[in-house]
């Protein structure tokens, strides 16, 4: 069985690689690398697997995970400039791909270890990525 939280953060970001060239930047990273940074409102998904707990008839208390993601991830990253308000990018690009990580990484810990986590982190309605720890 999976259940799935919904989520929502605005966030702004700049993909760009120092050691190019502002060209270099615009030709791989086109209006991604725009020095100003851009934003985006993302929409993530937090799905669990395991099993129906027959006591309470969830995998996981939907509200307990509501809470989580809010301390945790929404506090951290909503309405933040990921490359200068959060030390988890310092060293690292926030692209889709990482920001997922850095989430699944960041929730693994509150969620019990027989369940299975999945990050969805939907970057406008046309990009999505998706990430289970593999």
């Amino acid at each position: 069985m999976k259940v799935c939280r919904r989520t929502t953060f605005n966030a702004a970001h700049r993909l760009f690689n120092p050691e190019w060239s502002d060209e270099k930047n615009r030709e791989v990273f086109g209006k991604c690398s725009n020095p100003n940074y851009h934003g985006h409102n993302y929409v993530l998904e937090t799905w669990v697997e395991g099993d129906v707990n027959p006591e309470t008839g969830y995998v996981v208390d939907l509200k307990v995970l509501k809470e989580i993601i809010n301390n945790e991830i929404s506090e951290r990253f909503d309405h933040r400039n990921l490359n200068l308000d959060c030390p988890e990018f310092a060293n690292l690009k926030p692209s889709a791909e990482n920001i997922s990580i850095v989430i699944y990484n960041i929730l693994r810990p509150f969620i019990d270890e027989k369940c299975g986590l999945t990050i969805r982190l939907w970057e406008t309605e046309n990009n999505v990525v998706e990430y289970n720890g593999k």
